[in-house]
This record gives structure tokens, C-alpha cells and sequence, in this order.
């Protein structure tokens, strides 16, 4: 049995790091053309790019993409696929896939996963993917969520500190510390139900949303179950800056053009 699944790409114009990241070329074509190729891959019943700019929803009809033109004041992107799961009318039970517009290279098959995740999880609001850090550099740096689970996979806490410390090895006390595969490194690639995306705006912040900067800590603070899944693969960097682009393009080249 199939589940049905709807990946929204939400694609803002003003990135402080990258005004129009969304148009950046790759191979010749704007990088939201690269996402919503990652979405058609998954399997997905529904693609829609959720933006507040002309150009942008310009570039994706030209393709045939299904555009929602949103506010453009939203604080997040969990926001702005609210406003879509509302003025869609989006069943409660919906599964929406948000699918960052500056990852061009997150797997098909990961989108897929997530989804399915969050359907064979009945009791979760959000279902997410981790992956195994590498290095004990990566579970140390700020820019590398980190999340810590339950027996059962439901998420306790995801911060940009190395959770859980290793009281020993991080000290000194005991030699080096012990292997990084023994931490989980959060992937920014969430599958929410409708219902709670229509409640998030109103939510309350969490005190500790602030201070991590990240959003999903709103959702444990109010008690939403996150599922948190070990992705199939471990995706391509993602795009947050000018100086990213090279890379990421020459990783698409490795795949092919774009159909």
C-alpha cells in the first residue's frame, strides 16, 4: 500500500548570505530546478514551490511547476508552508514534506523516507532524519545540529552542542574521546501533518528555540512527538552561500544533467 505524500520547496528571495539563492545557477539552470527534480525523485503526489517572489515563481511555471505565491514576512519556513497547508485546505492527517530550496542534492529517496516515516508513526506530529557524525570536529561545531533519541527513535533533544557529552573524554580525564559515529547529526529534512502545520504559527516560543535558533524545539517544548529516522544515505552539502555553489555544482556534474 502507498502513501501519499506532498513535498512543499519553500524558496524566499532575501537570504541575508545569498539575496536570490533560489535562481543561482547549476549546470545552467536555476537551483530550484535541481530541488524540485530531488521531489519528482521521490515519488511525491504533489510539488509545489512556496515563494513571495515574482522571479522565482516565474522560473518555476516556465518548467511546469506548480507555484503558491505566500507572504513575505514569514519568520521560517515552517511558516510558510502553514499558509500553504491553509489556503490548500490540506486534510489534517496530510503529509507534507518541507524540501529546503537550497538543497539541491538531498536524495529522492531520503524525501521519500521521511514521509514514510512520519505515516508508519501514527503518535508523531513531525518525523525527521539523522545521520551518523564522522568526525569529532563535526560533532563539536555549532553548525552541526546534533539530536539525541529515545529507545523507540522519538526525539529528546536536538542542540547545536555536542549531545550527549562525554563527560570523560571531552574533559581529558580518560584519554581521547570516544568514536564520533556514537553521536547522530540532525539533517534539515522534516514531513509534518497538516493539522500541525496549521497549529505552529500560533504556538508559543520555546525558551530554548531562541538561544539554539531552532525551530523544532517550539514542538517538543509543546509536547509534538518528532520521529527521528537513520537516513538510507548520507545527502549532499547543501547551498547557504555564494562560495558553496562550486561545489555543488561540480557534484551535480557527477550525476548528470538534469532532465
Amino acid at each position: 500500500m502507498t502513501t501519499p505524500f506532498t513535498v512543499i520547496i519553500p524558496a524566499r528571495y532575501a537570504s541575508h548570505r545569498f539575496p536570490g539563492k533560489p535562481l543561482a545557477s547549476l549546470l545552467g539552470w536555476p537551483m530550484i530546478h535541481h530541488v524540485c527534480r530531488r521531489a519528482e525523485e521521490s515519488g511525491a503526489a504533489r510539488i509545489l514551490v512556496a515563494t513571495d517572489h515574482r522571479e522565482i515563481a516565474h522560473a518555476c511555471r516556465e518548467e511546469g511547476r506548480e507555484v503558491v505565491m505566500t507572504r513575505h514576512d514569514h519568520p521560517s519556513g515552517t511558516d510558510r508552508l502553514a499558509e500553504v497547508a491553509e489556503r490548500l485546505g490540506l486534510d489534517d492527517d496530510q503529509i507534507v514534506v518541507n524540501l529546503q530550496g537550497d538543497e539541491p542534492l538531498m536524495p529522492g529517496r531520503l524525501v521519500r523516507q521521511v514521509a514514510l516515516d512520519l505515516a508508519a508513526h501514527r503518535d508523531a506530529g513531525i518525523a525527521t532524519l539523522a545521520t551518523l557524525c564522522h568526525s569529532l570536529d563535526e560533532v563539536r561545531s555549532p553548525h552541526a545540529v546534533k539530536v539525541v533519541r529515545d529507545r523507540q527513535g522519538y526525539a529528546l533533544y536536538f542542540s547545536r552542542a555536542p549531545i550527549p557529552w562525554d563527560r570523560d573524554g571531552f574533559s581529558g580525564a580518560a584519554g581521547a574521546a570516544r568514536s564520533p559515529g556514537q553521536w547522530l547529526r540532525h539533517l534539515g529534512l522534516y514531513a509534518y501533518r497538516a493539522g500541525f502545520l496549521r497549529r505552529y504559527p500560533a504556538l508559543e516560543a520555546a525558551p530554548p528555540e531562541g538561544l539554539e535558533a531552532l525551530e523544532q524545539l517550539r514542538a517538543l517544548w509543546h509536547g509534538v512527538r518528532i520521529h527521528v529516522g537513520l537516513a538510507h544515505q548520507v545527502p549532499g552539502p547543501g547551498v547557504d552561500t555564494p562560495q558553496d555553489l562550486a561545489q555543488v555544482e561540480q557534484l551535480l556534474a557527477e550525476q548528470g544533467p538534469p532532465a
